[in-house]
């Protein structure tokens, strides 16, 4: 059994509750076997990160997209996270590259997506 860590790399215009995808460019697909872990990064062009909240969110195959957490992207805020998915996930960033990071330590079968890593619209 694989986990597939698939993420997006065609995010343009794309828009959930609020958050939308655009200009950025994620780490390719990974496949990843339970209990492995995995880190995502989603580089930034297009606008400065830091004036915005930023957001991971994935979708399951079938499924409803679901919301992972946000990162205050550039200040010392902690990031916050889904009630339902807190402590399976850590959210950094690295403002001097613009690159955004989610990282899993145990990955399940059911973490099988596509992560998107998407900026708050004002």
């Amino acid at each position: 059994m694989y986990v597939n860590t698939r993420s997006s790399t065609e995010c343009r215009h794309f828009c959930f509750a609020g958050v939308c995808c655009d200009e950025t460019d994620q780490s390719p697909s990974q496949l990843k076997r339970p209990g492995d872990t995995f880190k995502l990064s989603c580089k930034i062009s297009g606008f400065d990160m830091t004036d915005y909240f930023m957001h991971w969110i994935r979708q399951k195959p079938g499924k409803a997209l679901e919301w992972i957490g946000g990162i205050n992207s550039g200040s010392t805020n902690a990031p916050v996270y889904s009630d339902s998915l807190k402590g399976q996930f850590t959210l950094t960033e690295d403002v001097s590259t613009s690159t955004q990071f989610l990282e899993a330590k145990s990955l399940r079968s059911e973490d099988s997506a596509v992560y998107y890593c998407a900026r708050k619209t004002h």
